[in-house]
């Protein structure tokens, strides 16, 4: 009889409690030791110049030391159910070494009393364990049910020879037992006192925890898409991106992302003011809102504080909070709002939010100058720039174009500022981009109408040398690191996207390949753009020509003998169904033999026939002459044995 075994349930408990607390402790450990040893670079926390390293100290203290790790609610959570399976880990592994080995039928232990006892000390402890454990004393109750039936089952083996011999031998007074199964759960589940505890938790975890767990789970999960950007963002986009959005719109586009609608909510008075005192801060060079809603408001205006330079003027800490959380997800809702516009066919509108990624890195607007990005630049230094004697430069590409001696603007700067300077212009990307148009395996150059063609996008980084490769993008204004990347557009004259897509190779040299079917005869001119993910200034835009050729002019195609004779052959599908039609209509023959020769006469007279259907009739034709051979040496072993 199946019993309920202490020991094996002790044995389950731990082997599935340490399916939960090894990967848990090993997550930790690695958490912790990141959190303690982890190197600078790892977390994007370098100062390569002193403008960085305010920013480089921030992500220091916001990505070192426990104390982070335990401001995280789902590290907290973790950590405490590791300790509390732990610890419940260890109590079992003591019961365990306590209690034994999985239960084995000892009928000493099962009478509670010592190995070897004498026949008298056997039926006394017989006699009263019977009493307690009976049925009738017990009605109802289960447990004690299963231990009376034991007891019996123990006093049997002592007490009978047979049963004994049987229990000395195999473990077992029944004899010997192909396996021995007991049920890996607590016994005190059957205790009649424990049944409508046991009863209330179980419906609590069937019925309420386990299916809130997979509701919760499935309602959260079902509301991402792709980069995990939410659905709802993704309507909000084919909403307001157009054709015709500006680059000055987009801030309040993204401001009314699903991801920001329970977080820049104001709910007391007080974040209503502190959104009135940062309006305040940017509303003269902000655009009209559209959208009035709260949310769109407090977040249009945190981000052109941002883009405005104002982000520091923000008095109150918790819209300071905000503004970070928003500008930590902004990279994968740009890039969300480019896959919309990809999805939209609309050229112009992805480029403005490329180039609206570009803004919000270096913490620019539309009007500001591209020389801002410079270490210590601010608007005084830009007009020496841009309106002093000698050389002038109005843009950060002239500007690095120019001899070091005729580098204006940095008259009031430190020799630590100039170094400054100095340093970002030698790790500022200067690209350089070739491409060229081909197809694969093709004798020669030319372009025919349907053949697969290929512009393949050369992109040198010149500023780097051999083996080097494209480290962080210089952003002292955006809180987070950000890995430099291009964005590689080819469009049309009519303005309709043909390819995007950014490419995040560091490598000095990157080649990326842009593949299409060649359109309709003639001569096509496409705009190929390359854009930074992060830089101001640096884009650069080409012209890609193609000519299409007419396809007939091509030699004609003629096919090999030995590939024709390849094409007549049947295939090993057509093979494995001619094979089942003649066995169907070897069975159908069988039957009725004398009527289907008399129809294949006359078919035959009717309708020339086919190879399939002269061979078909052949291997029938060899079939019966086989069965008939078969006849032949049956009759003549009946013969034999007469």
């Amino acid at each position: 009889m199946l019993q309920y075994d202490n020991s094996a349930f002790y044995f389950f408990a731990l082997s599935f409690i340490t399916i939960y607390i090894v990967p848990s402790w090993i997550t930790i450990i690695s958490r912790v030791y990141k959190a303690l040893f982890i190197k600078d670079e790892a977390i994007g926390a370098v100062s390569r110049t002193s403008a960085e390293k305010a920013k480089a100290e921030k992500l220091k203290k916001e990505s070192k030391g426990l104390a982070i790790l335990f401001k995280s609610k789902g590290f907290v959570i973790n950590f405490a159910i590791t300790v509390v399976l732990t610890i419940l880990f260890i109590w079992l592994l003591v019961s365990v070494s306590s209690d034994g080995e999985v239960n084995t039928f000892d009928p000493f232990t099962i009478l509670e009393i010592d190995t070897g006892s004498d026949d008298k000390t056997i039926k006394k402890a017989f006699r009263s364990l019977s009493l307690k454990y009976h049925p009738d004393k017990n009605p109802g109750d289960r447990a004690a049910e299963a231990k009376f039936m034991m007891v019996a089952k123990a006093y049997e083996a002592l007490t009978d020879a047979e049963a004994r011999e049987n229990w000395e031998k195999y473990g077992n007074p029944d004899g010997k037992q192909s396996l021995a199964v007991s049920i890996g759960l607590p016994s005190f589940l059957l205790e009649t006192g424990n049944r409508n505890l046991v009863l209330m938790v179980y419906l609590i975890f069937m019925v309420g925890i386990i299916p809130f767990s997979v509701y919760s789970y499935y309602s959260d999960s079902s509301k991402y898409g792709e980069k995990d950007v939410m659905y709802d963002t993704y309507s909000w986009y084919h909403y307001t991106l157009t054709e015709h959005t500006l680059v000055k719109w987009l801030p309040e586009v993204l401001a009314g992302s699903a991801e920001f609608r329970k977080h820049n909510v104001p709910k007391t008075a007080e974040d209503k003011e502190a959104v009135n005192q940062v309006m305040s801060l940017v509303k003269v060079q902000m655009p009209k809102p559209k959208y009035n809603h709260p949310v769109v408001v407090k977040g249009n205006v945190l981000m052109h504080a941002h883009l405005l330079r104002q982000s520091e003027q923000i008095k109150s800490e918790q819209m300071k909070d905000d503004l970070k959380y928003m500008l930590r997800l902004s990279t994968s809702l740009i890039d969300a709002m480019i896959s919309v516009c990809q999805h939209q066919d609309s050229l112009q509108t992805a480029i403005n939010c490329i180039e609206f990624g570009q803004y919000v890195t270096q913490g620019m607007w539309v009007k500001d100058s591209t020389l801002l990005q410079l270490p210590h630049f601010t608007e005084e230094e830009v007009s020496h720039c841009e309106k002093g004697k000698g050389a002038k430069a109005a843009t950060i590409s002239e500007y690095r174009s120019l001899p070091d001696d005729q580098k204006k603007g940095m008259a009031a700067f430190s020799d630590e500022q100039k170094k400054d300077v100095a340093k970002y212009l030698q790790m500022l990307p200067d690209v350089s981009v070739e491409s060229k148009v081909f197809v694969d395996d093709d004798e020669d150059d030319k372009v025919y109408e349907g053949d697969l063609c290929t512009i393949r996008v050369t992109l040198t980084r010149n500023n780097l040398d051999k083996g080097e490769k494209a480290g962080l993008v210089h952003a002292p204004r955006f809180p987070f690191p950000k890995q430099e990347a291009w964005w590689i557009i080819l469009g049309t004259k009519q303005g309709k996207i043909v390819h995007i897509e950014k490419v995040g190779d560091p490598s000095r040299v990157v080649e990326h390949n842009i593949k299409f079917l060649a359109p309709a005869v003639g001569e096509y001119e496409f705009d190929l753009y390359v854009k930074s993910n992060a830089y101001l200034g640096l884009d650069q835009k080409s012209k890609v020509t193609l000519t299409t050729l007419d396809n007939s002019s091509l030699p004609e195609y003629k096919v090999h003998p030995d590939d024709a004779v390849l094409d007549d052959e049947p295939t090993l599908f057509e093979e494995m169904l001619n094979a089942n039609i003649e066995q169907d209509s070897d069975d159908e023959d069988d039957s009725d033999d004398e009527d289907d020769d008399g129809k294949q006469s006359a078919s035959d007279a009717i309708a020339p026939k086919s190879e399939a259907d002269l061979k078909k009739e052949q291997l029938k034709k060899t079939r019966n002459q086989e069965d008939d051979d078969d006849d032949d040496d049956d009759e003549a072993e009946e013969v034999y044995a007469d």
